[in-house]
Formats: structure tokens, C-alpha cells, sequence
């Protein structure tokens, strides 16, 4: 029972941290088991090639426009209630999808599934922030981080399987209704085990709103957010036609096709990559300098695109997705900071606004890259490389460590300062 406590307290776990976890791992992995494939699930219902690029993209546009008022909202509804809402956005999304078998109705029920992620991500931040102390925070989100990868390395896994037993279409369909039990299941775990916010339901502040908070911020995130843009547009260009380069032009210079199940194996390898670093990595950042993880993380996003342009069959693909998953290395570093560098009281607004404006200008490379696509994967992977490689050398320049940074938030902390900048 002690060596347990002691566990628990390395970690960070609360009640309403295992909460948060078991609603990540549920919701994520009915998510995960059918958004992989969608590229081929639209191109199976007879959408253009553009599609699955324009999909992605809205992926991205959505990310940003809900990153806000889903901050907004934990701020103003509390914790536990915006989750319960978020949830029940995605169920009904799922509900779309499995009632309408078109492509078209994938587009429609977008709008609410793909919002779950970003609309519920300040509310976990903040549920973190709000339940750990300062000096478990990075641990907190690095845990949250990781159980993440679970749902993201089984799911398409399970999500193959579904599609090499029942075919493409009534493959996801089935995965989508599974997504739905899961989700319901999340639902009562979240409200079971989560505390009420004791503050919850304040008014919201006439300074929070996105243009106010983003003039608030310090500039050592100010950097961090043009390098993450730039970051961020080497990931999303080639991001969509990852699995149809896998699946299909991969396919056609190896010995053997490239199957649903095997792809769901490369997902898989990147995850479980991801998880052997976080829980080291959180320990060091906790402990000292910040900027060599982050750096790192870069380094590995710009690499990979370049990479996978020279894999032709499976294994150079698995080791691609290894490089991949090292991608994660310094990723929960970087969400604790933004935590930690936003005023108490308005941490879900300031990261709902780091998110906004990060992916409100990512989503046009997302886009971009259906054209470069149709240019061929060559100019695809390899304007997504110069992309990594001017936000990483960006950061390596002008990014700062955070480590020595108080914790107020803004350059001055209190929210009069922050309200007047």
C-alpha cells in the first residue's frame, strides 16, 4: 500500500486526475479506432482527392476556433460540466456518421467529433493545473500526454482490424458505433470520479478575450508560438496523406499491400515510441532547463517527413514512424509551460488562445497540402521539411528557457497588468 502512495504521489494522480485519464482513454480510443482512416473512408464514398486534404485542414480550423471557447467555457461552466458538453458534442457527431454512410456526412458530423480534442483540451489543462502543485505539473501533463498514446496506438490497430474483416465503409461505420458506446461509458465515468470546480461559474472578464491575451503573453511564448506555427506546418502539410503514402503509393513498390492492420502496426510503433520517453523526460524538465526537450521535439517533427519520402516498404515505414513517435519527446514540456506562464484564473483562456492562434494559421498548410499532394508527394514532403527546419533553427535562435520563469503568468502576473497590456 506505502510503495502504491509513493507511486501515486510520483506521479501526480488525484481522483480527479484518474477521472480525466479514464475519459482520455475511453473517448480517444473510439475516436482513434475510425478518424486515422477517414482520408480512405471519404476516397471509398467517392469524395474527390481534395477531400481528405480539405478534411484535415478543417481538422486544424476547428482545433483553433473551439480552442478558445472551450478555455472560455471550463472558465465560466467549471470543469466537470464543460467536459460532460464536450463529450456529448462528439456523441453526436459519431451519431452522424453511422446514420448517414456518405462522404458528405463526414464533413457535417466533423464540425462536432473532431472538436472534442481541442475543445476539451484547456479544460484538462486546467483540471491539472488546478489539482497538482507547481512542481508536478509537467509530470501531470506528461501522464495525461501519455495515456493519450494509448487510444492513438490501439485504436488504429482495432480500427484496421475493423476494416480488413468488414471493408472499408462498413468497417469505420462499426468503429464509429463502438466510439459512441465508449463515449457514453466516459460520461459516467468523468462524472463519477471528477470533483466540482469550487470555483467555477465566475463571470468572465471583460480583458479575456483572444486579442487582449495574446497581446498579454510573454515574449518567451510569443517565440515559442512562431516556432510551433512553422513546426506545426511541417506536420499538417504531408499529414493527411500519411496513410493514403502507406496504403496505396508505398503499396505499389513493395512486394506486398500494405494492409488496414499494418498501417494500424506503424501507428502502434510511433505511440508506444512516444510513451517510453514521457515519463523520464517530465522528471528532467521538472528538474531543470526546459529549451533542449522542446528543441529536440522540433528537431524529430522536421526529420520525419524527409524520412518517409525514401521508405518503399514496411520496415523502413516502421522505422520512420519510430523517428515519428520521438516527435513527442518535449511535447508535455511545452503545454506545462504555457500553463505556467498564464495568470491564475484565466490559465484555460490564455492556452485556448495559444491553440487558436497556432492553429487557426496552420489549418491553410493543412490545406496547402491537398495542392502540394496533387504536385506529387515529392513537393508534399519536401516543402513540409523546410517548413520543420526554419521553426526549429527559429527556436534554437530566439526561443528561451522557461525553467527560471515565476509562476505569476504574464510579465507581471496579476490580471490588472495582464488586463492593461
Amino acid at each position: 500500500m506505502g510503495r502504491w502512495r509513493n507511486t501515486a504521489d510520483f506521479l501526480g494522480l488525484r481522483r480527479s486526475i484518474m477521472g480525466l485519464l479514464g475519459m482520455v482513454v475511453l473517448v480517444g480510443m473510439g475516436e482513434k479506432m475510425a478518424e486515422r482512416f477517414l482520408p480512405i473512408y471519404l476516397v471509398a464514398l467517392g469524395s474527390g482527392m481534395l477531400w481528405p486534404g480539405f478534411l484535415n485542414a478543417l481538422d486544424n480550423l476547428l482545433s483553433a476556433l473551439y480552442s478558445f471557447p472551450g478555455g472560455w467555457l471550463a472558465d465560466r461552466m467549471g470543469i466537470k460540466r464543460s467536459l460532460l458538453f464536450f463529450n456529448l458534442l462528439a456523441i453526436a457527431g459519431f451519431a452522424v456518421v453511422i446514420a448517414v454512410p456518405r462522404w458528405e456526412a463526414v464533413i457535417v458530423g466533423s464540425f462536432l467529433f473532431l472538436s472534442w480534442t481541442a475543445i476539451s483540451l484547456p479544460a484538462s489543462m486546467n483540471l491539472v493545473s488546478k489539482t497538482l502543485p507547481k512542481e508536478k505539473r509537467v509530470m501531470g501533463v506528461t501522464l495525461h500526454s501519455l495515456v493519450r498514446r494509448v487510444p492513438m496506438a490501439l485504436g488504429p490497430i482495432v480500427g484496421g482490424i475493423f476494416i480488413d474483416v468488414w471493408g472499408t465503409v462498413d468497417g469505420i461505420r462499426l468503429a464509429f458505433v463502438a466510439a459512441t458506446g465508449m463515449a457514453l461509458l466516459a460520461l459516467v465515468m468523468q462524472q463519477v470520479l471528477i470533483e466540482e470546480d469550487r470555483n467555477s461559474g465566475e463571470a468572465p472578464k471583460v480583458a479575456d478575450h483572444p486579442l487582449r491575451l495574446l497581446r498579454g503573453f510573454r515574449p518567451e511564448l510569443k517565440s515559442l508560438l512562431v516556432a510551433d506555427i512553422l513546426i506545426r506546418f511541417c506536420e499538417q502539410i504531408p499529414y493527411a496523406y500519411v496513410v493514403l503514402w502507406c496504403m496505396s503509393e508505398v503499396a505499389g513498390h513493395a512486394t506486398a499491400m500494405i494492409s488496414g492492420t499494418r498501417f494500424g502496426v506503424l501507428t502502434g510503433i510511433e505511440m508506444a515510441t512516444a510513451v517510453v520517453c514521457y515519463i523520464p523526460v517530465a522528471w528532467l524538465a521538472d528538474k531543470g532547463a526546459k529549451k533542449p526537450f522542446v528543441l529536440a521535439t522540433f528537431v524529430n517533427f522536421t526529420l520525419f517527413p524527409l524520412v518517409l519520402l525514401f521508405c518503399r516498404s514496411f520496415w523502413p515505414l516502421a522505422a520512420a514512424f519510430v523517428l515519428r513517435g520521438l516527435k513527442e519527446f518535449g511535447e508535455p514540456t511545452r503545454k506545462a509551460l504555457i500553463m505556467e506562464l498564464a495568470p491564475e484564473g484565466r490559465k484555460a483562456a490564455v492556452f485556448g488562445t495559444y491553440y487558436l492562434c497556432r492553429d487557426t494559421v496552420v489549418s491553410l498548410g493543412a490545406f496547402a497540402g491537398a495542392f502540394l499532394w496533387g504536385m506529387g508527394p515529392e513537393a508534399n514532403f519536401l516543402v513540409a521539411f523546410a517548413c520543420g527546419a526554419a521553426g526549429t533553427i527559429w527556436f534554437a535562435f530566439f526561443g528561451r528557457d522557461m525553467s527560471g520563469s515565476g509562476p505569476g503568468g504574464m510579465e507581471n502576473s496579476s490580471p490588472k497588468a495582464a488586463e492593461g497590456a
